[in-house]
């Protein structure tokens, strides 16, 4: 069996931002941290894109991830609001490629779809199913931080489908040159 890898899941937001990480072994994913950056208080745009990227490092350099997964923003009918949460997923994105961590961005649904079987789930229902998937018990008060770890469980299901996989990383192509022995 391979080696365990820790991945980090994040939420962008330039109110909150909520990031999550879990450790797999083999098919087995397993809590480990999540938290949430509170950027509320902070009126300057330009340094909450620097807190983000401080705590995105500051993870990264705490728990060594492997790889990181982030949320996609989303269609608002404020197009200042999505380039204000583009912001926030760039700073964040920098700052896990500066530590040498592979990205890779999920919609929100796929993630919702993913844990819960539902693309419009409400985030107490992803909250309730990590807590059965991963067996603990998250407070409600971490909602960004239990979206963030829905993005990391969600990379982890489509590294396991080769077939998902395949789509979302260089089409079947690639696929069946990374997997000849699959191929007949």
């Amino acid at each position: 069996m391979g080696k365990d890898k820790v991945i980090l899941g994040v939420d962008p937001g330039t109110n909150l931002l909520g990031f999550g990480i879990i450790r797999v072994s083999g098919k087995k994913a397993e809590y480990v941290d999540m938290g949430v950056l509170d950027l509320r208080k902070d009126k300057d745009n330009l340094q909450k894109l620097r807190s983000i990227y401080d705590c995105i490092s500051e993870v990264c350099n705490s728990y060594h991830p492997d790889e990181m997964a982030i949320e996609s923003p989303f269609y608002a009918k404020n197009a200042q609001v999505i380039l204000k949460l583009g912001r926030a997923q760039g700073a964040a994105m920098i700052a896990a490629m500066e530590h040498d961590i592979p990205v890779t961005e999920y919609a929100p649904r796929r993630a919702k779809m993913a844990i819960v079987g539902n693309g419009a789930a409400s985030k107490e229902q992803v909250a309730l199913m990590l807590e059965k998937t991963l067996g603990v018990k998250l407070e409600s008060k971490f909602l960004d931080a239990t979206d963030a770890l829905a993005i990391a469980l969600c990379h982890h299901y489509e590294t396991l489908n080769p077939l998902g996989s395949a789509v979302s990383k260089g089409g079947w192509e690639k696929f069946i040159k990374d997997n000849p022995d699959r191929v007949k």
